[in-house]
């Protein structure tokens, strides 16, 4: 019984896991790339500037900033909500989380540096990290995830082949 339990779990597992690996990589992937972009702008650049300025705890205030800025899309969500207007809830709360992750992530980038010299947060920042490193290589040691990945490949594999083909003509 346990056997089945097991198998059970991890194809619901696995999938949903790997949905949001797949999800976490690709969103950060390019919203640092797009942040990055929106960081040369000059007003952008100076912001930037300033906050990597700033002493320890003022860092920490303006890392939780963008908790507080994403406040009003989440009660525009749950406004719509309220009116059964659930698909614009679920917007709301999709674009408020893409703004907040694509803002967290960025004001991370500038103010890890000056986080880490605070030792709690220089104690969270690698318990998290660890913690993070050890689900992945638990998710990626599951057979179905192997075996899902192998598909993956050798589907890019045809597709590649596919394409070439294609365009040798």
């Amino acid at each position: 019984m346990k056997r089945r339990l097991k198998y059970v779990i991890e194809l619901v597992l696995v999938p949903i896991a790997a949905a949001i690996v797949f999800i976490e990589q690709t969103l950060i992937r390019y919203l640092n790339m797009m942040m990055a972009a929106f960081a040369r702008w000059p007003p952008v650049a100076r912001v930037e500037a300033f906050l990597m300025r700033l002493p320890p705890w003022a860092a920490v205030l303006a890392f939780a900033a963008p908790s507080v800025l994403i406040l009003p899309v989440k009660l525009a969500a749950f406004w719509f909500a309220l009116h059964h207007h659930f698909m614009l809830a679920f917007g709301a709360v999709a674009f408020g989380k893409v703004l907040a992750t694509a803002i967290v992530a960025r004001l991370y980038k500038i103010l890890r540096p000056t986080l880490l010299s605070l030792r709690w947060f220089a104690w969270a920042d690698q318990k998290f990290f660890q913690w993070r490193d050890w689900a992945y290589d638990f998710v990626r040691s599951l057979p179905a995830w192997r075996r899902t990945t192998e598909l993956i490949e050798r589907i890019r594999a045809r597709l590649a082949k596919l394409a070439s083909g294609l365009m040798a003509r």
